[in-house]
């Protein structure tokens, strides 16, 4: 079953993505560089602790 999860920037603490996951295969968190649009730049994103 997959769960919705947000990703936030490191930096500014926005969040700005969402995507899903498989928390049974995958349960450890996600970190992607993506595009903050507060920062303007690229910067690290995590999944959000719920």
């Amino acid at each position: 079953m997959r769960e919705n999860i947000q990703f936030q920037c490191t930096e500014c603490k926005q969040l700005n993505y969402t995507s899903t996951k498989d928390k049974k295969k995958k349960p450890e968190r996600i970190e992607l560089k993506k595009f903050c649009r507060f920062c303007r730049r690229h910067t690290l994103h995590r999944e959000k602790k719920k």
